[in-house]
């Protein structure tokens, strides 16, 4: 897999540390010397269009906002934005030339809420996302910035001012928002098993006894059921392959039902993702149902 094919599966946004579990370092070279990526702060590497929204931005005299602002700010996306997000005073008008090639909103901001004179500060970025993105892309921005260290206590407390029925949804969002995410695919993954009824799900749960060792990326406790979103880098060798059905076996001997999803189903076919979920929970009800008394094998 190539860096910048890489860096989008993981939300546009990446450590050197990230990078080097699945990429040689020379190759990061050659990407960084190419300009395919770009290294936009310490430790911390995006793709190129980054830097070129913020030049848009300021053609514009308007505010970089949405994941526009959450890839600025370091975080993780579900997607790269096609064309920045810029957010503009209500009734301002764009001249014909700079409307081409940003996706506009338009919403009055404190000074409060602008850094740097062209991007939303750190809570009102997660605040439009939750207001203005889907569900989905929302959460992955919330869990980012959470893992990033910025409190859904204190976003919600931006929110204060806003109208009950804008904060309601500041408030869905971030009520769901785990910073145990590691990433966006996950965060995705998650949104849509909440659309399965009777399927609750906990982040990075770890299962073990005295020979076996496991953190699986979602699993359902009561069910027994384990989802996992699986990353190509990861299973690209002899070893890992062998890893991984070492893995699977003893979670399957243990009694739980491990369900996988590669990135492109998770983040293209929704549909089908949401349906083998409901095929499952529905099994695994089933099962426990008539599950033997507590202390026998299931």
């Amino acid at each position: 897999m190539d860096v910048s094919t890489l860096l989008a599966q993981r939300g546009g946004m990446c450590t050197w540390r990230d990078l080097r579990r699945s990429v040689p370092r020379h190759r990061i070279g050659l990407a960084l010397a190419s300009g395919a990526i770009v290294r936009v702060a310490r430790g911390r590497y995006a793709l190129p269009s980054l830097t070129s929204a913020r030049s848009l931005v300021m053609g514009a005299s308007a505010t970089a906002s949405h994941t526009t602002a959450a890839l600025h700010w370091g975080w993780q996306v579900k997607h790269e934005p096609d064309l920045p997000h810029i957010t503009l005073p209500r009734g301002r008008k764009l001249r014909a030339a700079a409307r081409t090639g940003v996706q506009r909103h338009w919403r009055d901001l404190e000074p409060a809420e602008v850094c740097d004179g062209w991007v939303t500060s750190r809570e009102r970025t997660v605040i439009d996302c939750c207001l203005d993105l889907p569900f989905d892309e929302a959460l992955a921005v919330a869990d980012s910035a959470w893992r990033d260290g910025l409190s859904p206590i204190t976003v919600m407390t931006a929110a204060a001012r806003l109208p009950r029925r804008l904060r309601l949804r500041v408030a869905r969002v971030l009520e769901r928002a785990d910073r145990k995410a590691a990433n966006p695919f996950e965060s995705v993954l998650r949104a849509l098993c909440l659309q399965v009824e009777g399927l609750g799900v906990v982040t990075q749960h770890v299962i073990a006894d005295r020979t076996f060792y496991a953190k699986v990326d979602l699993a359902d406790v009561g069910l027994r059921i384990v989802i996992e979103a699986e990353g190509f880098e990861n299973h690209g060798t002899r070893m890992a392959l062998k890893r991984d059905c070492r893995r699977y076996t003893g979670l399957g001997a243990r009694g739980w039902v491990v369900i996988r999803f590669t990135w492109d189903e998770v983040m293209f076919e929704p549909d089908y993702i949401v349906t083998a979920l409901r095929q499952v929970v529905a099994v695994r009800t089933r099962t426990s149902t008539n599950a033997p008394p507590t202390g026998h094998p299931a």
